[in-house]
């Protein structure tokens, strides 16, 4: 072989190994960072406060119950639950039970002491359920028995760290509200607003369904208006400090039939059962729409095959007419977030499917 012939075989062979050796890295560099996304999901599950009216309606339960379901999926770490409504002062109970049954025992709860917000209606019969200790193994019955909401949420921002909290309600807003006004105390010198603007990452609120309406009409929304909560969503609207998502869909999102196999201790299903007959003379199969249920599909899984953002805007809340959604530009980061066209019975598939799981920690 000539001398040509051989510098012509190196080069070659060169150019052979630097282009394996980058085929390689390449493939290295998508494993890694498939690894890198995987472990972001394994090892920093969304770390969630959930605050709810349970009792009103039975989707808080199965919010909480899909919440539950994320968590045994390594998704989501669920830090304290609050029950800021105090007319039926028996939902702080119907959350420890529905944590018992997902073998949660464990999560701080708190609730409301007063009784001047909230619906005024027991319509899942909460104070009979909360007193059924011996079926569902609840220690709290009244939410005097909980520690005070606005006491807990700030040892819970204080012990978190900082931009680690994204803070669902799916009920009214006065807990969040007594939080953000909450002065120095004994658990953090910091004052609630602080606590509030250096701990929690982002407000999802369920609420103002309906507001984005092409008449720009006011609407007399459950969650951010009625139940004597307008002044404090009005507040909140205007001065929380970090990002807010308004969630609206789910109205047309019917689930509930999949509790029906899920065992006869759930609670969960007692409760959808309780409602259903109670407030419509129906039953599981008749379901309930998804409204709190969609509000923690997106803190955990984000917009998915079924949400989107409307755009950038912000909530604005006439303490006596209601709630509409104004598109554009404003001092405070807010979003509105609705449903795709066409998603009803997919989304409803999909949420059944989670909440009739059989928790990971059950004890048969």
């Amino acid at each position: 072989m000539n001398c040509c012939m051989c510098v012509f075989v190196k080069i070659k062979f060169n150019l052979i190994m630097m282009l394996l050796f980058k085929y390689f890295a390449l493939v290295g560099f998508i494993v890694l960072s498939s690894f890198r996304t995987y472990a972001v999901l394994q090892d920093e599950p969304v770390r969630i406060i959930l605050d709810t009216d349970m009792g009103s309606d039975c989707d808080d339960a199965g919010a909480l119950a899909l919440l539950h379901v994320y968590a045994d999926l390594g998704m989501v770490e669920i830090v304290g639950c609050v029950y800021s409504s105090g007319k039926v002062p028996y939902g702080a109970g119907i959350i420890e039970a529905i944590n018992i049954y997902y073998g949660r025992p464990e999560i701080p709860i708190g609730a409301y002491y007063g009784n001047e917000v909230g619906d005024p209606i027991d319509k899942m019969t909460a104070g009979k359920l909360a007193r059924d200790t011996i079926a569902f193994g609840n220690s709290i019955i009244h939410n005097t028995e909980a520690a005070e909401q606005s006491r807990l949420n700030r040892e819970l921002l204080a012990n978190s760290a900082d931009q680690s909290i994204t803070y669902i309600t799916i009920g009214h807003t006065k807990g969040l509200y007594e939080l953000l006004v909450s002065e120095p105390d004994d658990i953090s010198p910091l004052s609630g607003y602080d606590l509030v603007n250096s701990k929690i990452t982002r407000w999802i609120a369920m609420g103002g369904v309906g507001a984005n309406n092409e008449g720009q009409d006011f609407v007399n929304d459950w969650n951010l208006f009625r139940n004597e909560t307008a002044s404090y969503s009005k507040y909140l609207a205007e001065n929380f400090p970090r990002p807010v998502y308004y969630s609206d869909g789910g109205t047309n999102v019917l689930t509930g039939k999949s509790l029906k196999y899920t065992p006869s201790g759930n609670i969960v299903r007692t409760v959808y059962r309780d409602w259903l007959w109670n407030v419509q003379k129906r039953t599981l199969d008749d379901q309930r729409p998804s409204w709190d249920l969609i509000a923690v599909y997106y803190a955990v899984e984000g917009l998915g095959d079924f949400l989107q953002y409307s755009g950038k805007g912000w909530m604005e809340i006439d303490i006596d007419r209601g709630v509409r959604w104004r598109e554009g530009e404003s001092d405070i980061e807010q979003y509105f977030i609705e449903q795709k066209a066409d998603t009803n019975q997919s989304f409803a598939d999909y949420l059944n499917k989670m909440i009739g799981k059989i928790p990971k920690y059950y004890k048969y």
